[in-house]
């Protein structure tokens, strides 16, 4: 579990965004706070463009939730979490640890006091705002409920903010050209080549199951000079081919230990990103992709337990960052860091084609799985 901000092996949004949407992990922070900071903290250093002053408001949600001003945040209690989708809230831990329980007794989420993530069906996912103690119960942010939690828990509740099925799919391998991403020099690793292969099975497997795929690359290449243009222009791929799916690929790097896998989408308007540690002006910024919020929290979620279930590697988590790639896409967007090449275990995995088809055969089965809880709000009742 990722406290704040102790515990945690996340990154930088700089960072972030000048890789390209690959991780890095930052030395250990001081003793975490009991709540959300209040004070404001300087601007962020991502390099994020501000939208166009014309960018219509994110979609209004399904339902206003009862909320208490605490910390200067507004939060939801989450026993009223529990109440409307008929679940049982009870202390794990009085104070700290909640659990949500369906009638069989079954945990479906789990909440803990100080944290920035929390788990449904077992699967982590992070807010933007930590869950806080408060009169016997916990209390998780309002926007993490409307923008993380409520289109997970009931995606029906949002079926008019969600789109249709996929159907044109762009791929995007990271990196390539003079840009190797990460890389592992005692096996000879480079993660654009490693990223290319991997897409390039993952479209076969698509077509084969009914989807159009285009590639944003298909050789050892960049798509434009400088960084940031390259990155900007990935997601205009998707925009200008009027694509229903955008998927970054890459390979992840960190303290050599550290393994698992990572998907990331776009952090919605208000909220800090699963690297931050402290909320920054980029936060009030609504940038294109927001527009796709409820559908790029479904599509994160359904990417990541399905590649966690088929490939049995670590949860790292289902992150939010405001990331070059991710902050244009017109369309639902997602970055899937399948596995660490800094760490030598993996990264001997990652050298084999089998284990490539693997990772290519499991993102598939998730963009199924995101097509499959799309389909499903389509379905006419009996």
């Amino acid at each position: 579990m990722a406290r704040l901000p102790a515990r945690s092996l996340l990154v930088t949004a700089a960072a972030l965004a000048l890789a390209g949407g690959c991780t890095a992990p930052v030395a250990a922070q001081g003793p975490a706070p009991r709540a959300p900071a209040a004070a404001p903290s300087a601007p962020a250093a991502a390099p994020v463009a501000t939208p166009p002053p014309s960018l219509p408001p994110p979609p209004a949600p399904s339902r206003l939730w009862p909320f208490r001003r605490l910390y200067h945040i507004d939060y939801v209690d989450v026993r009223e979490i529990a109440r409307h989708y008929g679940l049982r809230a009870a202390w794990a831990t009085r104070g700290q640890s909640m659990h949500l329980l369906d009638a069989g007794g079954r945990v479906r989420l789990r909440f803990t006091d100080r944290d920035r993530d929390f788990f449904l069906d077992g699967v982590r996912v992070f807010m933007g705002e930590p869950a806080v103690a408060d009169r016997d119960s916990l209390w998780v942010s309002r926007i993490d409920v409307i923008k993380t939690i409520a289109p997970l828990v009931r995606p029906a509740e949002y079926a008019s903010l969600l789109p249709a099925p996929p159907r044109l799919i762009v791929l995007d391998p990271g990196h390539g050209g003079s840009d190797p991403g990460k890389q592992n020099f005692a096996l000879h690793l480079d993660e654009k080549a490693m990223t290319l292969d991997v897409v390039l099975r993952l479209r076969t497997l698509l077509e084969t199951r009914g989807y159009r795929v285009l590639l944003t690359r298909s050789d050892d290449s960049k798509l434009a000079p400088a960084q940031r243009a390259d990155l900007e222009q990935r997601a205009e791929v998707a925009n200008r081919a009027h694509a229903d799916l955008f998927l970054s690929i890459h390979f992840n790097s960190a303290q050599p230990g550290v393994r698992g896998t990572e998907t990331y989408v776009l952090t919605p308007q208000f909220l800090r990103s699963s690297a931050d540690e402290r909320r920054d002006d980029s936060a009030d910024r609504a940038l294109p992709g927001n527009r796709q919020d409820m559908a790029n929290a479904v599509l994160g979620y359904q990417l990541h337990r399905t590649v966690l279930a088929k490939l049995q590697t670590s949860d790292r988590g289902c992150k939010r960052g405001r990331l070059l790639v991710l902050c244009f896409a017109e369309c639902p967007a997602a970055l899937v860091e399948a596995a660490y090449l800094s760490n030598d275990t993996e990264a001997r995995q990652i050298a084999t084609p089998e284990y490539r088809q693997r990772i290519a055969a499991a993102i598939a089965d998730g963009v199924d799985a995101y097509a499959a809880a799309l389909a499903a709000l389509r379905r006419p009742a009996p």
